[in-house]
């Protein structure tokens, strides 16, 4: 690891001389709780351990899978949401399908065009729906899950059930579901690892193994990276990345720009969840900024700091080139160099680590999500409200121009005073932008590559015109991931919700409402919660067509 900190090496250096007089790595290994907040953090400290013993078990995975394999299975659908889909889709978009091995597809959308193409992108008779929930309640995974089940009971008929594996922690409700339906098998987690720490566990580690990946070699990377980080010193890669990115927050170089190499690109989604819902509460939070594109020195502030993880056969030379520029112009800039994909082990394993002593600098429990079953409760007041009258509350918006509408709560409609047209209504809520803030787009919308192309289009021209760090997120999978951050973080945060009418709805199996009102609910249950926490937000709704009303945002910017 090679760091340019700059004015910051003295509080790094500092924090590392007072974390080894007080022996902190030996308490964090042992559990000490009150390294933390001194709640119950030792709960939760599973992932320190795991690795060898999914190691001790590969054997076990690799002939599950080579089973699945000499069945003809040739897609891998898993149904999951935050923890146990992230690190799956990293390793998907990562490793690719390899020769003779099946293809996996990551569901974390319930956005109806999102779910019926995942449907029809797979012959579902040689198709395996791997259903990952930790908890086993979780509300999108059990609605993937009856939808899919259905559609595989249609196909396969009675032995539907030979099509579906679970991965959920002992005796959850996931479990019981598939004992009843005569699941083909059931991978447990571990209750004391929490779902945004559970890549190395079976939650990674079973896709992994359905798809080739040599997950001995790969777990034996986060092993060896495990026992570096046993040392108390600056040899230690984990602290002393946690120290860096924890003293860099408290010297309001919040905003961790996340740089990667082409072939890690989808790295960033993992380590955004991991660093946004493990520090973004009571007030402070680590703030992570990926998939923005490297610009000039001058188009950035003093918020930011950046981690540039870079693969060395797949080195981009004009990210190399803008890391140069940010060096020189004195920004504090970690390089992480990765040797070959299969070092993705020993990344996974280095990143938690960091983010538990990060934690423990700025004093916070990594280990929880207060408002992420904030926004968890009001989705479901939302469609208990729907299956008794069979509608949504109704709102009214503030403004309308054809065929956008703009809602916000009453605090929010206020600042932004009179609006005239959309253009007014888009400077209003930048202008009160403030130096160290951050724009976060929060779009209910087919995440799509079109949509994916203009939002990314949207979020660099804020940060063009504004100098301001911008953040990207689909919903509902950033609810599990930076929306913790974003009512429980530091309020520097403008929000841009995104919403849409669905051209065409899905039903789920079993329930009043379907697909879209989930979608509609959650969106509304999360600006519910942004208003709960007095965030400047509002909520843009298109009414026809979605790229063109981005267009028109974009436009105002």
């Amino acid at each position: 690891m090679q760091m340019s900190l700059g004015a910051f090496q003295s509080a790094v250096d500092r924090a590392l001389k007072t974390w080894s007089e007080n022996g902190n790595t030996e308490r964090l290994w042992r559990g000490d709780a009150t390294l933390w907040s001194g709640a119950d953090e030792a709960n939760w400290l599973g992932w320190l351990n795991i690795a060898p013993q999914i190691r001790d078990r590969a054997g076990d995975l690799c002939a599950f899978a080579q089973q699945v394999r000499d069945r003809g299975i040739t897609d891998i659908l898993l149904l999951g949401m935050g923890g146990s889909s992230l690190c799956p889709e990293v390793l998907a978009m990562t490793f690719g399908c390899r020769e003779g091995w099946p293809r996996l597809h990551v569901l974390d959308s319930t956005i109806p065009a999102q779910v019926q193409r995942f449907a029809d992108a797979v012959n579902l008779e040689t198709t395996l729906c791997v259903v990952a929930s930790k908890s086993g309640t979780t509300t999108e995974p059990h609605a993937f899950c009856e939808f899919f089940w259905a559609k595989m009971c249609e196909t396969i008929g009675d032995a539907a059930g030979q099509h579906f594996i679970a991965i959920t922690d002992p005796n959850s409700d996931l479990e019981t579901i598939a004992k009843e339906r005569n699941f083909l098998s059931v991978f447990y987690g571990l209750p004391e690892i929490g779902g945004r720490f559970s890549a190395l566990s079976n939650f990674g580690m079973v896709p992994a193994a359905l798809i080739g990946i040599d997950v001995r070699a790969f777990l034996g990377r986060a092993i060896a990276m495990g026992e570096r980080c046993k040392i108390s010193d600056d040899q230690n890669p984990g602290l002393l990345l946690g120290l860096i990115l924890g003293e860099l927050a408290k010297a309001g170089r919040d905003k961790v720009t996340l740089v990667t190499s082409p072939k890690l690109w989808d790295l960033g989604a993992w380590l955004e969840q991991l660093l946004a819902e493990s520090t973004g509460k009571n007030g402070r939070g680590l703030i992570p900024v990926d998939l923005e594109e490297v610009a000039a020195p001058d188009v950035y502030g003093e918020d930011r700091g950046f981690v540039y993880i870079r693969l060395k056969d797949n080195a981009d030379a004009e990210q190399d080139t803008g890391i140069e520029n940010l060096r020189a112009a004195n920004f504090p800039v970690i390089q992480i160099d990765v040797a070959e994909l299969l070092d993705l082990g020993a990344e996974f394993f280095r990143w938690e680590y960091a983010t538990a002593v990060a934690g423990a600098v700025i004093n916070i429990n990594p280990f929880d999500q207060p408002n992420v079953q904030e926004s968890k409760d009001f989705t479901a007041q939302l469609t208990q409200a729907y299956e008794k009258e069979g509608m949504l509350p109704v709102q009214t918006p503030f403004f309308v121009e054809d065929d956008v509408e703009v809602y916000a709560d009453e605090a929010n409609a206020q600042a932004l005073g009179t609006i005239k047209d959309l253009n007014s209504c888009t400077a209003e809520l930048l202008n009160q932008i403030r130096a160290g803030d951050y724009v976060a787009l929060c779009a209910y919308l087919d995440m799509n590559e079109d949509t994916v192309a203009v939002l990314q289009a949207l979020r660099h021209r804020i940060r063009n015109v504004y100098q301001v760090a911008t953040t990207l997120g689909f919903g509902p999978r950033f609810l599990h991931s930076t929306g913790q951050l974003h009512k429980g973080g530091p309020n520097n945060v403008v929000v841009v919700q995104l919403t849409s009418d669905d051209a065409t709805d899905v039903d789920i199996p079993g329930r009043a409402f379907s697909f879209g009102v989930l979608k509609q609910a959650q969106a509304l249950g999360d600006a519910r919660a942004l208003s709960s926490q007095k965030r400047r937000a509002i909520r843009i709704h298109f009414k026809a067509d979605i790229i063109a009303g981005i267009h028109r945002v974009k436009q105002a910017v």
